[in-house]
């Protein structure tokens, strides 16, 4: 890996272009492939601004969502090989590209210090030197990702539900199997077992005699225990995980998936502490099962990757993650999206965003999917909603239908944020006769879901003049609560200098380390979800926060007693770090969980 860094994925749409904007400077990124409409109107736009003939594939064709993937992945792909071959033959002069490549390098990597060599030398030393370098260059990598559970089944148009390779996770697979990228497929949000045994379908995912992968598997993890029994699932079908990409249970965008009170500091500490062991058991299986598939198994293990992201908001921090726990890399995601060299969102969220106060980032409950939401108060797809709900037509049309889970009043799945689940839902609260105040809550918490799939790449396709299908043109964004702490529209370099510890990107707002930030924001959950239980706690539940409650504890006395001291900074903020452990302690003491209520 060039860069100690990757940018990880962002909606639907922010990071869909980002490995044309910046592969090509060594920095890796990941693109949600998961819809397809929204992948097909870029891949339109991209082939038309490059004046190359574009035929669009249609939604009622055959096989039409992996076919417009595979297409544009390998658009992207081709765009990118383009580039580094203009790039390799620019001249080393300021403001060309390749220098760039070379300046955004990490001080130290070995490559900036054969580049600064070249620099000190002349004549026909100093071109041999560059002929070397150029050898060199390697584009980041055009990795996607899929949400694992977001895998609604299909119908054809007569009705009938589709088989089901043709679902939403599947065919995004497929889309990507078959592309000519040699890159990952990052699969987050949870466990599908039909997603992870489709992956045996696809002999790129399998090693070649010198046990090289074309196609590689990322799992993004929450914690060890995740990591090892997904890592044995897939191990078990001759599947290797090349990568485990630990997030932030909390001190993420997007969907909020809490650990049950597991701290950062302590996973990556299990993390530090087991992977050998890990990685040792999950060769023998997996040789085990590529063996008893008559397919080449791996001579040795590996190289396997741990990753960390979520809530990095210092080189200091980077720095301290890669070396204390001896992870491979970091993800830096929301400070990008005040990068337009690097992400794609319309200019009045990005304006917005880059103007930001602290309160104006919020846990909501806008998903479909019932799973903590991180949002942005100031978009427009916010205004949208409100305008809808003093029409006295609250939800969504629904026209997409990526998050359709919910059978609770028809037999086909439908949104819960749709006007046709609102309204089934609102009916039927209404013949509950519900104390006024009740019901006014009830609708509310309904009326705050968003159509996620229209709002998370409207910005993309209006940032680049295209106007959204059914004019839905209201832009939602979901950044980390971390973003508080960045203003300002930055270039990749200044940004890159910041993660670096070259430049500095942070505004003046006082900021407690990333481990304080995210044990506060899951204190904060703990308090929400057990004041949302008090009126229907059972035996089960308390266990629940019982649990969530020790962990807590184990991981401020983890962060005192272990990690403190090994902190790369002052006495005087090492106290600081102790004390904001202590102060959370004692709110989590005066809490108290309660006795089951009475049937």
């Amino acid at each position: 890996m060039l860069h100690t860094f990757h940018i990880p994925v962002m909606g639907l749409g922010f990071t869909l272009e980002t490995p044309i904007k910046v592969a090509r400077f060594g920095i890796s990124s990941v693109m949600s492939i998961v819809e397809d409409q929204l992948v097909e109107a870029m891949r339109q736009y991209h082939t038309e601004r490059l004046g190359l003939p574009f035929t669009p594939i249609r939604q009622n064709e055959t096989d039409a969502r992996a076919r417009r993937i595979t297409a544009y992945l390998n658009l992207v792909h081709q765009i990118v090989e383009d580039q580094m071959q203009v790039l390799r033959h620019e001249p080393f002069e300021e403001g060309n590209e390749i220098v760039k490549y070379f300046e955004l390098l990490p001080g130290e990597s070995e490559l900036k210090q054969a580049y600064y060599h070249m620099k000190a030398l002349s004549g026909e030393e100093q071109k041999s030197a560059q002929d070397a370098l150029r050898k060199q260059i390697q584009p980041g990598a055009i990795d996607v990702n899929i949400m694992a559970k977001v895998d609604k089944n299909n119908y054809a148009r007569n009705g009938e539900m589709l088989p089901a390779e043709y679902s939403d996770a599947l065919a995004s697979l497929r889309g990507f199997a078959q592309s000519t990228l040699t890159s990952s497929v990052v699969f987050s949000a949870g466990y599908n077992p039909r997603l992870y045994s489709y992956l045996d379908q696809h002999g790129d995912f399998y090693p070649n005699e010198a046990g090289y992968l074309k196609k590689r598997v990322i799992l993004k993890v929450s914690d060890f225990r995740s990591a090892l029994t997904q890592g044995k699932i897939l191990a078990k079908k001759g599947i290797w995980i090349s990568e485990y990409r630990i997030e932030s249970g909390l001190n993420c965008g997007g969907h909020a998936f809490a650990t049950d009170g597991l701290l950062l500091g302590p996973i990556l500490e299990e993390f530090k502490a087991k992977k050998a062991d890990m990685l040792t058991e999950l060769h023998v299986m997996c040789n085990k099962a590529l063996a008893e598939r008559g397919l080449p198994v791996f001579t040795h293990i590996p190289k396997t990757a741990v990753t960390v992201q979520g809530g990095i908001g210092t080189a200091r921090e980077d720095a301290f993650l890669r070396t204390y726990y001896q992870v491979d890399g970091t993800g830096w995601g929301s400070p990008f999206l005040l990068v337009p060299e690097a992400t794609t969102i319309d200019v009045p969220t990005l304006n917005a965003l880059a103007t930001a106060e602290k309160e104006d980032f919020y846990v909501s409950h806008a998903s479909p999917l019932g799973v903590p939401f991180n949002n942005f108060r100031k978009t427009t797809s916010a205004k949208q909603l409100e305008a809808r709900i003093a029409k006295g037509k609250p939800g969504s049309p629904c026209y997409k239908q990526f998050l359709s889970t919910n059978t609770e009043f028809t037999e086909k799945p439908i949104c819960t944020s749709s006007r046709q689940y609102l309204h089934a839902k609102f009916k039927q609260l209404e013949s509950l006769n519900l104390p006024e105040e009740t019901l006014q809550a009830e609708k509310a918490k309904l009326t705050e879901k968003d159509c996620l799939c229209e709002g998370l790449g409207a910005g993309t396709l209006l940032r680049n003049g295209i106007t959204p299908a059914y004019n839905l043109v209201a832009s939602l964004v979901c950044p980390g609560p971390n973003l508080a702490y960045f203003s300002g529209i930055f270039s990749l370099r200044e940004m890159v200098d910041h993660i670096y510890g070259r430049a500095q990107a942070l505004n003046t707002r006082e900021r407690a380390h990333m481990f304080i930030n995210e044990l506060e924001l899951y204190v904060e959950h703990f308090q929400r979800e057990l004041e949302a239980s008090l009126d229907e706690l059972n035996t089960k539940k308390i266990r629940y926060f019982n649990t969530f409650k020790n962990n807590l504890f184990s991981g401020i006395a983890y962060y005192r007693d272990t990690l403190a001291a090994h902190l790369p900074d002052s006495e005087e903020v090492k106290q600081s770090f102790r004390t904001a452990l202590r102060q959370f302690e004692q709110q989590l003491e005066s809490i108290t969980i309660g006795e089951p209520v009475a049937a």
